[in-house]
């Protein structure tokens, strides 16, 4: 019989946990500094209790502690610092035609932002080259060395072995699957480095600084060419025993072999919903929708030679076009039934649409609204992202923030 070890008690432990709700508090006011009182309002503690927090934080040099100002009556107040610039954390967004890199202070305010384009036809190993060196670049751009890194994060597509930091399976970028990553990173920059998949981080992103803040159910959907699905369930991240839940492009309708995008699948990897109404899908929809004499201007926007761009699609729709708009509402049907499935399941507080197809906005967002309505039980919140091209990299920013917990509690 096992038996297991019995909890530690006593003053000092709470005090530990004083000092650490105080530490976390500090660090995501959004302010620069906090009183006593504010503190004691964010963490429910007294004010001795916090007293004492910030008398620890301020002796392992994390507070430091300066004059209020405003306080002009009576003894002078003071206002609580955390010390951010103690060290610092790079959010990594790695695709198949950039790679993007935030660097931060341990409050979360980004000091850098570095932007590298994949060239074409580039192969895993090509790929990681680019993420060293873009990551020395922004690291230098930032006025840091790699000596002030405390973590580093790194956003991928495909699936990911969290616990042996090893991608598994990414088809957009050949070769990049089974490669050493984070040992190679860990050993280049002496510090902490964490992998997870792009959209479990973008969905971080929409909770910490999106449309989505401090929302505990939350459904986020990458839609462009691939579709992707980040969870959060109950506050936190879930990704499944396989750390593949959720993945929404491989969902299969069943619909019939004469759909025009009902194909079987295809040697790239993508899913069948993927093929249903990824943008590859929706421009082959809007093409054969507007053959003839049905829209001859926008037909001929999107079969530009070289270019499959369907944002002359949306920009019709917006401006009345009959055409445009029942291309919009067929993919908006499709679409809606999909993501009714993940409602129906999880019933989330909101979901949220980023990616190249979330620049359409109301455009196509209104569709699906109508579309999802009689299909779920319940009115899910359905909004556009607002991070834009910015959300994986934020994602990787916030995890990594939470990585560097203990080496602050540590201090």
């Amino acid at each position: 019989m096992t038996t297991s070890a019995p909890a530690a008690t006593g003053p000092h432990v709470l005090r530990q946990i004083n000092v650490t709700a105080v530490l976390t508090a500090l660090r995501q006011t959004s302010s620069a500094t906090a009183r006593v009182a504010d503190l004691m309002t964010t963490t429910g503690l007294s004010r001795p209790a916090v007293t004492r927090a910030l008398a620890d934080l301020r002796e392992a040099d994390l507070v430091e502690l300066i004059a209020d100002d405003a306080a002009r009556v009576g003894r002078p107040a003071q206002r609580a610092r955390f010390r951010a610039e103690l060290g610092h954390v790079a959010g990594v967004d790695v695709g198949p035609h950039k790679i993007l890199i935030k660097i931060a202070d341990l409050a979360g305010d980004i000091l850098t932002t570095h932007r590298v384009t994949t060239p074409p036809n580039a192969t895993g190993p090509d790929v990681f080259t680019l993420v060293s060196q873009a990551l020395d670049q922004a690291v230098k751009a930032a006025g840091l060395t790699h000596a002030d890194l405390w973590a580093v994060c790194v956003g991928t597509p495909g699936i990911v072995d969290r616990e042996h930091g090893e991608v598994l399976l990414a088809p957009s970028i050949p070769g990049w699957a089974g490669l050493p990553v984070v040992p190679e990173l860990r050993d280049r920059l002496h510090c902490p480095v964490l992998i997870d998949n792009d959209v479990n981080l973008a969905v971080l992103a929409e909770r910490w600084q999106g449309t989505a803040i401090g929302v505990d159910s939350l459904v986020f959907v990458q839609w462009g060419e691939r579709i992707g699905t980040g969870l959060i369930i109950d506050g936190a991240p879930y990704r499944g025993a396989h750390a593949a839940a959720g993945e929404l492009g491989f969902l299969d309708l069943g619909l019939p072999p004469n759909d025009p995008t009902g194909r079987p699948a295809a040697d790239e990897g993508t899913g069948p919903f993927e093929r249903l109404v990824g943008a590859a899908a929706i421009h082959e929809l809007a093409v054969a929708m507007t053959a003839g004499d049905r829209d001859r201007d926008l037909h001929a926007q999107l079969t530009r030679p070289g270019e499959r761009d369907i944002t002359p699609l949306f920009t019709a729709a917006a401006a009345g076009s009959p055409t445009a708009i029942a291309v919009i509402d067929r993919v908006a049907a499709r679409f809606a039934q999909g993501l009714s499935a993940l409602i129906l399941l999880l019933d989330p507080e909101q979901v949220v649409i980023g990616g190249g197809l979330s620049r359409a906005g109301d455009t196509l967002l209104e569709p699906i609204r109508r579309q999802l309505r009689g299909r779920t039980l319940s009115a899910t919140s359905l909004h556009a992202s607002t991070l834009g091209d910015d959300a994986v990299a934020l994602g990787a920013v916030r995890h990594a923030l939470d990585a560097t917990a203990d080496r602050l509690a540590a201090s």
